[in-house]
């Protein structure tokens, strides 16, 4: 079923542009224009994410800032060894889902740091990926209060995600 998907959506929108005397073919050439400028707007921003992200890793400097800030996380009740999936969420989701599995090969899935690691990459977001993407197609320059508001839901969701670890499992 799931191999019919694009030819039956593809189909459906012939349809209903035929229904409408509207030239699909020429709607479809259009969207898929809009689609590669889109493109084109946004791919400096994620080039510039992903090679930092992968020269933080490489380098040390995401172990090493781990390992400065673990006190604090122990002050909030975060366990340390998640410090590296904070820093690196905001910045990445695949460099988050890799540190995240590497966590639960590491101390097990059903382990607190484990499932503390699966609530944080739920319930948090990609930031800075995020708004370059939809900032970027929307051509808006200034960012202005929505990387600081969405730092902070970040946290947020990285503190609910340790108390809930702790509380429920």
């Amino acid at each position: 079923m799931l191999d019919y998907i694009v030819p039956l959506l593809l189909l459906t929108a012939s349809v209903l542009a035929l229904r409408k005397k509207e030239n699909t073919y020429d709607l479809l050439l259009s969207g898929a224009a809009d689609g590669l400028k889109l493109l084109l707007s946004i791919t400096p921003a994620l080039i510039f994410l992903l090679t930092a992200v992968s020269m933080l890793r490489a380098s040390g400097a995401v172990e090493l800032l781990s390992a400065f800030l673990a006190p604090v996380f122990r002050f909030f009740g975060i366990p340390p060894e998640t410090a590296i999936l904070i820093l690196v969420r905001p910045l990445s989701g695949s460099a988050a889902l890799a540190v995240g599995a590497d966590l639960m090969a590491q101390y097990g899935p059903d382990s607190l740091i484990g499932r503390t690691a699966a609530i944080m990459l739920g319930s948090t977001e990609t930031t800075f990926y995020t708004i370059s993407v939809y900032f970027g197609a929307a051509g808006i320059k200034k960012t202005r209060y929505t990387i600081p508001a969405a730092l902070i839901a970040d946290l947020t969701g990285f503190l609910a995600a340790s108390l809930t670890a702790r509380l429920f499992f």
